[in-house]
C-alpha cells in the first residue's frame, strides 16, 4: 500500500498512483489540498464498503452522492472535531435495508473508524 508523493519547494506536489496518474496537490485552482484529499479517502471508502455490504444482502442501488462536511479545532493541533457525511442514495425501493446496510458500513470502513477516534462522526441517509 505504498504511495510515492513528490513536492517541489513550494506547497506544489503530485500524489502517484499505482496505475502512473497522478493526483495534483497543492493551494492553485485544480490541486487538491490535504483535507480534500482526507474527506475523498473517508468517502470512497466508505462508499466502497457500503457496495460490498450491499451486494452481500444482494441489494441494488442506482448511485449514490455522498457530502463530507468538518469543523477542525482552533488549538494545535488543529484535528477535526466533527465531521458530517450527508449520503443521498439514488433507485433503491428497500430504503431500511439499504439505511441498515449503510450504518454496517460505517462499523466496517477503516477510514470512518479512523478519524472517529478523533472528531465525532455523524450522518443522514436520504433517498432520491
Amino acid at each position: 500500500m505504498k504511495r510515492e508523493i513528490t513536492f517541489a519547494s513550494t506547497f506544489e506536489g503530485q500524489l502517484h498512483l499505482e496505475d502512473g496518474s497522478t493526483i495534483s496537490i497543492g493551494r492553485e485552482a485544480g490541486m487538491a489540498q490535504p483535507y480534500d484529499l482526507l474527506f475523498g479517502a473517508l468517502a470512497s471508502c466508505l462508499y466502497a464498503t457500503f457496495l460490498s455490504i450491499l451486494e452481500k444482502k444482494r441489494i441494488t442501488i442506482g448511485g449514490c452522492r455522498i457530502v463530507v462536511d468538518g469543523e477542525k479545532r482552533t488549538d494545535p493541533p488543529t484535528t477535526l472535531k466533527t465531521v458530517h457525511l450527508s449520503v443521498t442514495v439514488t433507485g433503491s425501493e428497500r430504503k431500511e435495508a439499504v439505511e441498515k446496510s449503510f450504518a454496517l458500513a460505517t462499523k466496517y470502513c477503516s477510514v470512518y473508524q479512523t478519524i472517529s477516534q478523533v472528531a465525532k462522526m455523524s450522518w443522514e441517509l436520504n433517498f432520491e
